[in-house]
């Protein structure tokens, strides 16, 4: 392993490389793709690590999402794509890597990160905790219930031109949660504008789109048969009903159903989840790229008000360290510099939790993540999770 390592961006020279270490790391196709990936992809920065003979170690992209939080778009980098090659492993070239990353989003204006990690040691090591997991669950179809058809809705086949109104009825689910990316942007205007899957079922009452569910229907239609819902949404409880009732049609020829459920939303509330089977668990992670940013961008709630201060520590990236002072009220927030130390010394990770809604300030304190001084209580950082715990329905 070299000395040193040298971060930089990937060049049109360094695609063919970069597809072999991620071919290695992830055991794809060993045959590349038959159209090349360009260097300057809309809405992606990809980052190499090269060893001083100019070799590429390792590999990172930051993906140019955009966020909902309560009801505000947060720019994001989120992260994908990480490898490293065998021979440099556990020697610090992750780190170079995820160093460069957040100082280059921090540059092009990013407030927070998100990712999906093969192992989390090596990102919690670099800032980044666990906040969530997206669940794909498996259904007996059969279970799904029945009922008679509402009068006032129309169920028919999506088309290509349903695509706008499907886009936005999911943004009116997406934009009031937390974490759900706003599919905005160059990454989804550059995108494949068919119809997603095999097919769309719309649900609309009079004339406007209340539920949509689109899906693949795999092969068969035997015991082994599988039904997967991409995404299944809906804006009204009539409408979930009359959603899952066309799923639940399928029972004959695709015994299971296979979906993402959101928690909490108007189709979750009709599935019988409690005979669900987990069919895969992805864990995610998340964490401040500028902290004062990432408090500001964000919706918080109206009812929620008060200021606190704490000491951030954060190796990675430096322009977070320091003493803050949180100040929330009228649905906006802001993080102030003051001198001096603070009774509440929070770690970046813990910060990540508290933001995301993923744990309660006691809890982050016993975990190692919050330390404070006698008398201090460290309920106070709450505040820093007001509105709720944040999900993930996309997975990068």
């Amino acid at each position: 392993m070299p000395a040193t390592v040298h971060v930089r961006e990937l060049t049109a020279d360094d695609l063919d490389a970069a597809w072999e270490l991620g071919r290695f790391a992830f055991g794809s196709d060993p045959q590349p793709p038959a159209t090349p990936a360009s260097a300057a992809a809309p809405g992606r920065t990809r980052y190499g690590a090269f060893d001083d003979a100019g070799r590429l170690v390792g590999k990172a992209v930051d993906l140019h999402h955009d966020q909902w939080w309560s009801g505000r778009a947060v720019p994001a980098a989120d992260v994908a794509g990480v490898a490293v090659a065998p021979e440099a492993r556990g020697r610090g070239v992750a780190r170079a890597l995820l160093t460069a990353l957040l100082r280059g989003a921090r540059d092009r204006g990013a407030a927070i990160s998100a990712l999906y990690p093969t192992v989390a040691a090596p990102y919690r090591a670099c800032g980044w905790e666990a906040a969530g997991v997206l669940r794909t669950v498996d259904l007996a179809t059969a279970a799904l219930p029945r009922h008679r058809p509402a009068s006032h809705l129309t169920v028919r086949a999506g088309t290509p031109a349903d695509l706008p109104a499907v886009a936005d009825l999911y943004e009116r689910v997406a934009r009031h949660r937390n974490g759900m990316l706003t599919r905005r942007g160059e990454l989804f205007d550059t995108a494949d504008r068919g119809l997603p899957g095999d097919g769309v079922t719309l649900v609309e009452a009079d004339g406007e789109l209340v539920g949509y569910a689109t899906w693949q229907r795999g092969r068969g239609y035997g015991a082994d048969s599988v039904l997967t819902v991409d995404e299944a949404l809906a804006v009204t409880a009539e409408a979930a009903r009359e959603l899952v009732g066309v799923l639940a049609s399928w029972a004959s020829v695709a015994p299971t159903l296979r979906l993402c459920p959101l928690n909490g939303d108007a189709v979750s509330t009709v599935l019988p989840l409690e005979a669900a089977r987990d069919h895969e668990r992805d864990l995610w992670m998340h964490r401040p790229v500028d902290v004062a940013r990432a408090v500001s961008a964000r919706g918080w709630p109206a009812h929620a008000r008060g200021a606190v201060d704490f000491h951030l520590t954060d190796p990675l990236a430096e322009w977070n360290s320091g003493t803050w002072r949180l100040t929330v009220a009228d649905g906006a927030a802001e993080l102030t510099r003051i001198d001096g130390e603070a009774d509440l010394r929070l770690d970046v990770r813990g910060f990540a939790l508290l933001y995301a809604g993923a744990a309660r300030a006691r809890s982050v304190a016993q975990a190692g993540l919050l330390h404070h001084s006698p008398g201090a209580d460290p309920a106070a950082l709450d505040l820093l999770g007001v509105g709720g715990p944040a999900q993930l329905l996309d997975y990068f």
